[in-house]
């Protein structure tokens, strides 16, 4: 699975593993991947900093990279407190009887939210990059598209690939003009905030919109077969998110969200505004249910949503609340139904990928057996 692109970034294989938890992105960069480590959930600088000083330790030598979430408009001088005083008494009423429905504690006093994804205001993510760059990262994603033009010119004076999530060839073509480095055309399947085109449709048509920038395949990969089929359609890599969830590597916190995952099937997703307030597929439960009733006051914009929710989500994870209880995810879910380490996954992806190779070249009569 050696491509222009792994060669470049000196990984054995062209697989990128987005992942929230420092131990699978090192345990995947050390596998021969490309480990990549969401920062969204890193509102303080110094917890950042300590996971980048583990990652430096535990990846071998071996190139990773970080996860952004920022938008390409600057907004000066908003603040935290600012933002969350646009959310309506009603909205807030509605996650408090939503919650009381369930019977869901309240947190302990003093206790304070384990879930304020704050990463996507413009100014958490500048404070996540001030300290990234003092680490050899190799590469800065953006799940929101383009990051500022600044930023991609602080990234690339100092040799740092830019790569930016498209869910179409309009998107990706915006990246190209912005100056990204690589583009990942995330499917309809894949897990988070995606689009509405599926990756088997999407994935040629970025090839064909950005070429020769290089392009990444997401969305309901999970297997070698899969990646083989997103080479085949032009891309130089696969950029795979849910599958380290069930990893041994992973630290979900929650046994009982663990093993929703090993139950669920891959119709047992939803793209839902009800965690952030954009469409983010995860899975579905009572609490997605409720947001999308259209009797419901329906979920608030982005970042509103997200930080109306933060408490609640705490609460619901924390007490193990199962028919509220869930996560972002792609329709892959459906393969994850056993714990594996992440080595062990890589070498299920690259066994898969030499039998898809293998049956190709059967095909086209140029079998060596």
């Amino acid at each position: 699975m050696e491509t222009e692109l792994s060669k470049r970034l000196g990984i054995e294989q062209a697989i990128f593993g987005f992942t929230p938890f420092p131990a699978v992105a090192a345990a995947i960069s050390r596998a021969g991947g490309f480990g990549v480590l969401g920062a969204v959930r890193y509102t303080a600088p110094d917890d950042l900093k300590r996971d980048l000083d583990w990652m430096q330790e535990h990846t071998g030598g071996k190139p990773y990279g970080l996860d952004v979430v920022m938008p390409a408009k600057k907004v000066e001088g908003v603040s935290e407190a600012d933002v969350e005083a646009l959310i309506p008494e009603g909205h807030r009423q509605f996650v408090r009887e939503t919650l009381a429905k369930h019977g869901v504690p309240e947190l302990p006093e003093g206790e304070a939210s384990g879930w304020r994804i704050t990463g996507w205001m413009e100014q958490v993510a500048r404070r996540q990059l001030d300290v990234a760059f003092d680490y050899p990262i190799k590469l800065l994603a953006n799940a929101l598209g383009s990051p500022p033009a600044d930023v991609v010119q602080r990234a690339h004076d100092q040799g740092v690939l830019v790569a930016a999530l498209a869910g179409s060839a309009r998107h990706a073509r915006h990246h190209a003009d912005a100056g990204i480095d690589i583009v990942v055309a995330q499917g309809y399947e894949a897990g988070g905030h995606t689009g509405e085109i599926a990756s088997m449709v999407l994935t040629p048509e970025v090839v064909d919109a950005v070429n020769p920038l290089p392009v990444l395949a997401a969305g309901g990969i999970g297997s070698g077969e899969q990646i083989a089929a997103a080479l085949a359609l032009g891309a130089q890599g696969a950029w795979l998110g849910s599958l380290w969830l069930t990893t041994t590597e992973a630290d979900l916190h929650s046994r009982a969200l663990t093993e929703k995952l090993l139950a669920a099937g891959s119709g047992d997703t939803v793209r839902s505004r009800a965690l952030t307030g954009k469409p983010a597929r995860q899975l579905r439960t009572e609490w997605t249910e409720a947001w999308d009733d259209p009797n419901g006051p329906g979920a608030l914009p982005m970042p509103l949503q997200g930080l109306l929710v933060a408490d609640a989500v705490s609460r619901i994870q924390k007490y193990e609340v199962g028919p509220l209880l869930g996560t972002p995810v792609g329709q892959i879910v459906g393969r994850m139904n056993s714990e594996r380490s992440v080595r062990q996954v890589f070498d299920e992806l690259t066994r898969g990928f030499e039998r898809a190779v293998d049956r190709i070249n059967h095909i086209a009569g140029r079998s060596q057996s």
